[in-house]
């Protein structure tokens, strides 16, 4: 009877808590939806947009009431698809004169997403438009961002990081080995490198090899762009970047044309009302982000009852969810088939956009969302549209699209398959002192015993399971892009590609950005106009909670992932 009581305490209790969450969450969402009454107020006349360079960038804007709670600027994540969003309607807004970017505590985000807004920023400038900069610290990425500017500035005891890209892997081989535990790795591709940190102490040749040249070409790119926005040379620039330009003098940065200005934050103000064309900083009003995304988000994109609909592919590729309440993105494979079977069947969307942003995931899944792409490919167009990754498993889901565009800097490819099996015998046996005895009726009912090695013969199986799926995956990219099987085996092996190279070797179409992934899908379904929507609808970290609390426990969900998959 204690112990009835004791459960039924202890479940009041939780169902408090929970109860306490949820209002706490709720008043967040009110506060929320009342803000977003404001962000459909008229734009004033000579406006500028703020955009603050800080936290991360992610594919898609998502809630985070605990950083507008703390205030903590290294915890605000901000959505690609806002910053686009509020850029375009800044660029066709004839009240918004400028954009005025703030170098902040900026954790940073790949290069295609810079590439991306970078682009924008351009395309924003075309329009006769103006763009400032200020950091009191530049780091690589931003600086890329905001050498953009027709006045970059910055304080005198500020600095800037221009020192190339380096890439570094971390090994756990002997600290596996101190603790008695084995990685059984089963692979296919001299490239796929996920699994080496698990069997080396140092990167290995094929690694170095694809990881220098991704990273050269890279920086190609940054170098370039920033040359031209700059009129420094390609050489100078990496002249620059060998002298540790971090702790150079403030002056320097001006000398050497990386800067135009130096000067303390609250000279800005006035140089935007000089750019502006307003006798003083009272004469201008500013925008933020959220401001101008909202206005956007509130209006049809497109008057036609057609549709193109962007689905959103975001984060790792999993069978079933195991992000719990980390919020990380997932692509869950039951859910993806589920929309895009949908997506297939509705007769007002014309055609599908795929954005991709993945570094892969579970092959099984892989093979499930690839069904439903060609299922929607034999009724409709589906381009895809790539971000920062779209590389093994999210190549996997985009090689069957009609067509394909990538970044200059997207890394995608990694065309391969391993299978990773623990063996913590030795930690188990040896070093605790837990040992097990098995009975079993069949030869392989103990299959995946982590408490002992493969024998020859399950290894065998194992390899010849992978190399299975590693024929499939090259089947499927071969159909997908119209190419030899033998050919994609050549540029698979696991290895990484940058959109710049994959379109070179015809692993994509074309370079370009999701605007042009749109403008291809209606070009292919052969409508002059169409609604723009995106799918799927973006979750809240209430519903999260609310699909937490119904689903299995994260031990459980994991065990289903990692027994018995390949993962490409």
């Amino acid at each position: 009877m204690k112990q009835f009581l004791k459960y039924v305490c202890a479940t009041v209790v939780g169902i408090l808590i929970v109860g306490v969450i949820i209002c706490i969450f709720s008043i967040l969402s009110l506060a929320g939806m009342a803000s977003m009454g404001s962000m459909t107020a008229n734009v004033k006349d000579n406006s500028v947009l703020v955009i603050q360079l800080q936290g991360t960038i992610t594919e898609r804007s998502e809630e985070n009431p605990f950083a507008d709670l703390l205030g903590y600027a290294a915890l605000t994540e901000q959505g690609l698809d806002d910053i686009l969003a509020a850029i375009e309607h800044a660029k066709t807004e004839p009240k918004v004169k400028g954009i005025y970017l703030e170098a902040g505590t900026f954790a940073g985000a790949m290069p295609a997403t810079l590439q991306a807004i970078r682009k924008a920023l351009l395309d924003f400038k075309k329009e006769g438009k103006f763009v400032v900069a200020y950091g009191d610290t530049y780091t690589q990425g931003t600086y890329y961002l905001c050498s953009t500017a027709d006045s970059v500035i910055v304080n005198p005891q500020g600095m800037i990081d221009w020192s190339g890209l380096s890439s570094q892997v971390m090994y756990y081989k002997d600290l596996l080995q101190k603790v008695g535990v084995e990685m059984q790795v089963v692979k296919v591709g001299t490239y796929k490198s996920a699994v080496e940190p698990f069997l080396l102490n140092e990167m290995s040749d094929a690694n170095r090899e694809q990881i220098e040249t991704y990273d050269r070409e890279i920086w190609g790119e940054m170098t370039q762009a920033v040359s031209k926005s700059r009129g420094i040379s390609v050489a100078k620039l990496n002249e620059l970047a060998d002298s540790m330009m971090l702790f150079k003098d403030a002056a320097i940065y001006k000398k050497e044309k990386l800067i135009d200005k130096v000067a303390y934050s609250d000279a800005v103000s006035q140089t935007i009302a000089t750019m502006m064309k307003v006798d003083s900083p009272e004469d201008y009003s500013t925008l933020t982000v959220k401001d101008l995304a909202g206005i956007a988000g509130s209006k049809p994109k497109g008057i036609s009852g057609n549709v193109v609909a962007v689905y959103y592919a975001v984060g790792d590729i999993v069978e079933e969810s195991t992000s719990d309440f980390t919020m990380e993105p997932e692509i869950v494979g039951k859910k993806v088939i589920k929309d895009l079977e949908k997506l297939a069947n509705d007769d007002d969307v014309k055609a599908v956009v795929l954005r991709v942003n993945s570094g892969g995931g579970s092959a099984y899944a892989s093979e499930q969302i690839w069904h439903q792409v060609m299922n929607i490919k034999a009724n409709k167009p589906i381009v895809v549209s790539m971000g920062d990754m779209a590389a093994s498993g999210g190549y996997y889901i985009s090689c069957a699209a009609d067509y394909i565009y990538a970044e200059p800097t997207t890394i995608t490819g990694s065309i391969g398959i391993f299978g990773m099996f623990p063996n913590a015998g030795e930690l188990l046996n040896d070093k605790l002192g837990v040992h097990f005895s098995t009975v079993k009726t069949n030869q392989f009912s103990d299959f995946g015993d982590f408490a002992r090695p493969f024998t020859e013969q399950e290894r065998a199986l194992a390899q010849r399971y992978v190399n299975n799926g590693y024929e499939l995956f090259t089947r499927r990219c071969a159909d997908g892009r119209k190419m030899k099987q033998d050919d994609i085996k050549k540029i698979g092996e696991g290895r990484v590609w940058t959109g710049l190279h994959a379109k070179q070797i015809g692993l994509v179409d074309e370079l370009g950005g999701l605007n042009a992934a749109i403008a291809k899908a209606k070009q292919l379904a052969k409508v002059d106009e169409a609604s723009v929507m995106n799918y799927p609808a973006k979750s809240t970290i209430f519903d999260q909670l609310l699909e937490e609390m119904q689903g299995a426990s994260y031990v459980d969900k994991q065990l289903q992932q990692e027994i018995g998959r390949a993962h490409v």
